[in-house]
């Protein structure tokens, strides 16, 4: 058996499938509500041949979130240079540099009408810059071909270099995202490509920048609950405002055995938790994904800092219906 791109499986891809893959619980699971808003982005992806990731990852928060107008678009190819167990994107030869697609995805946001776009990617290591060009360009694109609109940058780490940030910083995104994603103890057998510490320093360097910060912590990966507190207070320490928690679900047998279910009361423990650390957003559940209800976490947090909300995304800070 081969893994996608017909690359030769890794030894610890051949030790996980070695578990089946688990069975979901009962309260992992999504109720399809197609209103009004959610039915015309819809129609309209699928007349206009647009693609995001809400589809394509077949995410659970889909009819929410479109139905906010908000949505998300991956950018710099299917092909990362890098591999994380829990990740389902393939590792392999990176696709062609295509320094069109900010072009693209800019328009792509203007025809959906979005109020609010998370942009996210693939680490393209074999490029100059990492690709850091490609994540600013993408942005000052939607802003000018959207001004309307909200933009959220979830980066990879740019190998912590200033100067990669700094161009990204530059392009102005409403929210600056980079996902630590685990707790320091396992979090170089699941990400060895990344470090904890540099992770951090990344969020630091946005913060420093001005930017509204983000991350994500994703949980049944073998962290303990106590690393859970440690992280979250590491995170708040390095200046991020915005913490998203949410389950790990095993995307094939290829990929980290689930180590555990958190019950639903767990994540409400620990989204209060985070609250009395002092971050400004929090979002915490099992279906709960970085990109939920981000415009409205962008907006909660520029009132924690005393920022007005601009008048074009005033959207963003009306109370969900």
């Amino acid at each position: 058996m081969t893994a996608p791109g017909d690359r030769k499986l890794l030894r610890l891809e051949v030790r996980n499938m070695a578990t089946p893959i688990e069975r979901k619980p009962e309260w992992i699971k999504t109720r399809a509500r197609m209103g009004p808003e959610y039915r015309q982005l819809h129609g309209l992806v699928t007349s206009e041949g647009l693609h995001t990731v809400c589809q394509e990852a077949g995410c659970p928060n889909i009819f929410e979130c479109w139905e906010d107008r908000e949505a998300t678009f991956l950018i710099g190819g299917a092909q990362c240079t890098r591999r994380c167990d829990f990740c389902q994107i393939g590792t392999g030869r990176p696709a062609e540099y295509d320094t069109d697609e900010p072009r693209r995805v800019g328009e792509s946001v203007a025809r959906m009408g979005l109020r609010y776009a998370t942009v996210t990617g693939v680490a393209r290591d074999d490029l100059p810059d990492e690709g850091s060009w490609l994540y600013a360009e993408t942005i000052r694109e939607i802003h000018r071909q959207a001004p309307g609109t909200g933009v959220e940058i979830l980066v990879p780490d740019f190998s912590g270099r200033a100067e990669h940030l700094d161009r990204v910083f530059e392009a102005a995104p409403e929210v600056f995202a980079h996902n630590v994603e685990t707790v320091p103890r396992v979090f170089r057998r699941i990400r060895p490509a990344f470090r904890y510490e540099r992770s951090l320093d990344v969020l630091t360097q946005g913060r420093a920048a001005g930017l509204i910060t983000k991350s994500n912590l994703i949980l049944g990966m073998g962290e303990e609950r106590h690393e859970v507190s440690t992280a979250l207070r590491d995170l708040h320490a390095a200046g991020t405002d915005i913490i998203t928690i949410t389950q790990y679900l095993r995307p094939s047998p290829r990929h980290l055995p689930v180590a555990r279910w958190v019950h639903p009361e767990e994540f409400t423990e620990i989204a209060a938790e985070a609250e009395e650390i002092g971050f400004l957003g929090v979002l915490a559940g099992p279906l709960v994904r970085s990109s939920y209800r981000a415009g409205r976490l962008w907006a909660r947090s520029m009132a924690g800092h005393g920022r007005p909300v601009p008048d074009h995304l005033r959207a963003l800070a009306e109370p969900v219906a």
